[in-house]
């Protein structure tokens, strides 16, 4: 079976009635947890406009405190799985300084649980890779925003 383009399907939603689509998009936030999340953030972004930011970071804060950094092996592993469920959050963002406010967050909190201090060449990488993302998103914000977040990348590095 082919899948149709977006163009295709989006056509196809204009003609259904509101009670269809209703019933369509309460499928697809059934189908995956992300897409429940998805639909949640952007049904409530206008009213709270940093809830998906402050959800993340308590989702973070959480994952970092049950983190296992006993040897740089389980440290690793930790700070790998973390960095997925970032990836999985910045899939539902398309804001830019809500991304790398989330990329500069979770390298600070790498920090303050001091990941580097096994010195393993996969973790080093994996923060310096993350600091990479933050800097080409914040080279994208307008200037005030970036003097706001160049001062927190001078601290990382």
């Amino acid at each position: 079976m082919e899948i149709p383009s977006l163009a295709n399907l989006k056509k196809d939603l204009s003609y259904l009635p509101e009670k269809d689509l209703i019933t369509l998009i309460t499928d697809l936030a059934k189908f995956s947890r992300e897409n429940k999340a998805f639909l949640y953030f952007k049904l409530n972004e206008r009213d709270q406009p940093n809830l998906f930011v402050d959800s993340v970071k308590e989702e973070l804060d959480e994952a970092f405190q049950v983190a296992n950094t006993r040897n740089y092996h389980l440290a690793k592993k930790a700070a790998q799985t973390i960095r997925r469920k970032l990836n999985k959050a910045l899939k539902l963002s398309k804001n830019k300084a809500d991304q790398a406010e989330l990329i500069l967050y979770f390298c600070e909190q790498m920090k303050k649980y001091d990941y580097q201090r096994h010195g393993h060449p996969v973790i080093n990488n994996l923060y310096h890779v993350q600091i990479g993302k933050a800097k080409k998103l914040i080279s994208t914000l307008h200037e005030d925003l970036q003097s706001d977040y160049e001062y927190r990348i001078e601290e990382l590095e």
